[in-house]
């Protein structure tokens, strides 16, 4: 593969937000309720994948991880923290210049990459994260199976998007922008995945979905997993056993 992907407007406007991403609440204050969701059903995933105890501390010790949209961090630095050897890539090099001081404040080391996922050095890593990035991608098949083609043999990929649905276009798009709670311009809807139709790209890309969940709004927690996908999900897939 060797796919070009990247929606030059999409990093732009990306790109402008990196100086307060870390910002709790700033611009991405909604990252920041999200991820500790995201990260919850993510290590679920690692733990059935490769048969991890909950309570171990690094549960991806040895292993190699990519984030790919990574933005500034916020995942790719706790997946560090797992054990993980991590590579961080985004669209928008002002990310990843606010990714890597932020990384070595917290003393980590995580490669960072800004470009497209097809520029980097062939590789495959065990664990494979986007997490609200292939609804801003100009070619979604392409990605997906740019995607596929970095996950090893026996390895795991967790995705997250909107879902296209009435509700998430009033709550997602009007609503959460015009009151401010996602910078104006971060999503168009009709650029967003149903399950079957990300489904359906993962599985042209030779990977079946093991898993998939809701992550919907909680009036207690911000977010919670579970529950209705009409507004955001999240799916697991991998390589099919042989």
């Amino acid at each position: 593969m060797n796919a070009a992907t990247i929606n030059p407007h999409e990093a732009t406007h990306f790109g402008a937000l990196a100086a307060d991403w870390w910002d709790p609440h700033g611009s991405s204050a909604m990252l920041h309720k999200l991820n500790p969701v995201r990260l919850a059903y993510i290590r679920a995933q690692i733990d059935a994948h490769w048969h991890v105890d909950a309570r171990e501390r690094f549960a991806l010790a040895g292993r190699r991880a990519i984030d790919v949209g990574c933005g500034a961090g916020l995942l790719a630095e706790p997946l560090a923290r797992m054990g993980a050897a991590v590579t961080g890539v985004d669209a928008a090099p002002e990310n990843i210049a606010a990714a890597r001081v932020h990384a070595a404040g917290q003393g980590l080391s995580i490669d960072y990459f800004a470009g497209e996922l097809a520029a980097l050095p062939l590789a495959t890593f065990d664990l494979v994260t986007s997490m609200e990035v292939v609804e801003h991608v100009t070619d979604p098949a392409a990605f997906i199976a740019e995607l596929a083609a970095r996950l090893a043999p026996g390895g795991l990929m967790i995705l997250s998007t909107p879902n296209r649905t009435i509700l998430s276009k009033l709550l997602l798009v009007e609503a959460a922008e015009r009151v401010g709670a996602v910078p104006r311009g971060t999503h168009d809807w009709d650029q967003f995945l149903k399950p079957e139709e990300l489904t359906k790209l993962l599985e042209d890309a030779g990977l079946e979905v093991v898993d998939r969940t809701g992550l919907s709004p909680s009036a207690a927690k911000g977010f919670k997993l579970g529950g209705s996908e009409a507004l955001n999900y999240l799916v697991a897939a991998r390589w099919p056993n042989r």
